[in-house]
């Protein structure tokens, strides 16, 4: 007889860089998408809900390498007759799609149009601690205004999202800087060849790891790195070198000495100085709007994504202290990041379309605010109405009805009744603030039983036998008084 051959089930695991989210976190990130959708709301912003898959021509330069456009996306082609239909990836963020809708829609749209977007985006690159290939992005952009109010008001915006959110105001701040300055900055270092300005940007992106003084030495020769391997530097003397670093470092202690700073390091350029009368702008407009320098600065040192974007660029950096998994402290660092992009458009119409707007990473903002212990992973589940009898399932159900017709979150057990135990370890295990109970003897006085599982859990670790007593944690309730007594108690709960 034949050896039956084993079935091979499949692994009940998520894949490589992806996660499962339960009934808390998903809770809580709904409810923090409420609450940002609610300020981008009321500041006029309009709702847009683009397609999770574009086409990889769509995605274009957004993509970290066109030439293998099935890297970095999670991309596949489309089978048509000829065997070569379109490639198709999972969007990779929510701006290239933003720019894909615009050019499309253009004639129905207001100008400037005003949008923001909630959802999902896929990487498919290497993932790694905290690091995943599915998160959720939370956008705001404004297509078709070059005036520098609009990123002015991007940024009041993001602090004001912060703070709506948890962030208290002394825990973060807003930077902004400009890529037009660093064009300045490029202009007068005299460098000409793209290859070598595309090494300073490479290294002026280093500035917030390696320092002024690793700056320097990226540079110039080389330097070694924590490894101890040598890196080659870009080759520049060090006078050639020092507009760069007095752009990095041009920071003062206020606005206008950051801004003085900044004009003497774009010396005679055009486009620096175009770029400082930018910030001296959005400076004054956020001052007129109540942002202080307690919220909003004005700071060089923010260099990353400078090579993306067009003029003023920002980003949000929670200023608290955590500590890392060697117990070391450390900042948070940045949660939100942002600027102006006004070639994005222009690759579908030909036509340069002024644009800027803010990127948040939510599944950050949550874990820094569970950090902080302003959020817990403790929700609360639904009254649980057990079964005493299962013949007498359609009074149960004619409870639960009622509750929820009263807006109160209830549910009947389900599972098998035959152990009550096991029933109110469900409603444990559901986070159930309560547990009605109705046997035959209830039945008969038209009473329930009513079982704080809150007070009894607490009771249970801390009570004496007398505080038992006095305060029990069931008790007995007309059945008429159902929906009055249990609203009561979980209002007593603060639930």
């Amino acid at each position: 007889m034949a050896k039956k051959q084993k079935v091979q089930r499949p692994k009940a695991q998520t894949p490589k860089g992806f996660r499962d989210y339960f009934g808390a976190e998903v809770a809580q990130r709904t409810e923090m998408l409420r609450v940002i959708a609610g300020v981008y709301h009321r500041y006029g912003f309009e709702a847009l809900e683009s397609a999770a898959v574009e086409t990889v021509e769509a995605l274009g330069k957004f993509l970290p390498d066109v030439d293998r456009p099935n890297e970095g996306v999670f991309a596949w082609q489309e089978e048509d007759e000829k065997g070569s239909g379109d490639w198709l990836a999972l969007r990779y963020d929510l701006t290239a799609p933003l720019a894909r809708v615009f050019a499309q829609h253009r004639n129905d749209l207001p100008t400037p149009y005003r949008r923001y977007a909630m959802g999902p985006v896929w990487r498919n690159e290497k993932p790694g601690p905290g690091r995943f290939r599915q998160f959720y992005q939370c956008d705001a952009d404004t297509v078709g205004s070059g005036s520098v109010a609009a990123d002015a008001e991007i940024c009041a915006m993001l602090a004001d999202t912060l703070e709506a959110v948890g962030i208290e105001r002394g825990d973060y701040v807003v930077r902004i800087n400009s890529r037009k300055v660093l064009n300045g900055v490029l202009e007068v270092m005299g460098l000409s060849d793209e290859a070598q300005r595309a090494d300073v940007l490479r290294t002026i992106d280093k500035f917030d790891k390696v320092g002024e003084a690793g700056v320097r030495e990226l540079l110039g020769k080389g330097r070694l790195d924590a490894s101890g391997a040598y890196i080659d530097g870009v080759g520049l003397s060090a006078a050639q070198a020092e507009p760069v670093i007095a752009f990095l470092t041009s920071k003062a202690e206020d606005t206008a000495g950051t801004l003085d700073n900044l004009a003497a390091a774009v010396g005679d350029s055009a486009s620096g100085a175009e770029g400082v009368a930018e910030l001296r702008t959005m400076a004054d407009l956020l001052d007129a709007g109540g942002y202080g320098p307690d919220r909003i600065v004005i700071d060089p040192s923010v260099v990353r994504g400078l090579g993306y974007y067009t003029g003023p660029v920002f980003e949000a950096e929670l200023t608290f202290e955590i500590t890392d998994d060697k117990g070391r402290p450390r900042s948070f660092g940045s949660v939100a990041g942002g600027g102006r992009y006004d070639d994005l458009v222009k690759r579908f119409t030909g036509q340069e379309v002024p644009a800027t707007g803010v990127s948040i990473g939510v599944d950050r903002l949550l874990a820094a605010l569970h950090m902080k212990g302003r959020l817990s992973t403790d929700t609360t589940g639904p009254v649980v109405v057990t079964v005493m009898d299962r013949d007498r399932m359609a009074d149960y159900q004619g409870i639960v009805s009622e509750l929820r017709q009263a807006g109160i979150r209830s549910e009947v057990y389900l599972g098998n009744p035959k152990n009550f135990g096991n029933q109110l370890k469900y409603a444990d295990q559901r986070g159930s603030p309560i547990a009605i109970i109705q046997g035959a003897d209830e039945l008969a006085k038209g009473t329930l039983q009513i079982k704080d599982l809150i007070l009894g859990a607490k009771l249970a670790e801390t009570a004496t036998h007398e505080e038992w007593k006095e305060r029990p944690s069931q008790f007995e309730i007309p059945r008429t008084d159902l929906v009055a007594r249990i609203r009561q108690l979980l209002d007593e709960q603060g639930q």
